[in-house]
């Protein structure tokens, strides 16, 4: 499984990006797809997660409300994109995956720190 992750930069707090995600190499069942991220010093967060059974999203408490997670299967590609973003969003965001099998119970944000696949990462940084 492959995943790259575009879309991170500099904005001041208030502004927005969107971050992109090209996934390939899943190749059978249902998976799920979801966002990581690891400010400075700090432990990584799961911030979002999807799954592509229903393409329901679920979303940390820290962003509910501000990013939106969707995913276009034609491009193979997930989008987080983030809203009214703060400086305590400042971080790297990884793109990560595994299969819907191996997880279950009600879905939750915080799976995606222990899925096996990993992108990059791209910075995010948010200025006051």
């Amino acid at each position: 499984v492959q995943l790259v992750e575009s879309g991170g930069g500099s904005v001041q707090a208030g502004e927005s990006l969107r971050l992109s995600c090209t996934v390939s190499g899943l190749t059978f069942g249902d998976f799920l797809i979801g966002w990581v991220r690891q400010a400075p010093g700090k432990a990584f967060e799961g911030v979002s997660c999807i799954s592509s059974r229903d393409g329901q999203a679920v979303y940390a408490d820290s962003v509910k409300g501000r990013f939106t997670m969707h995913s276009d299967r034609t491009k193979s590609t997930v989008y987080l994109q983030m809203d009214d973003l703060k400086p305590d969003d400042t971080a790297t965001y990884y793109c990560a995956a595994d299969y819907l099998v191996s997880f279950g119970g009600e879905m939750k944000a915080d799976w995606a720190t222990q899925f096996g696949a990993w992108g990059q990462g791209t910075q995010v940084s948010v200025s006051s």
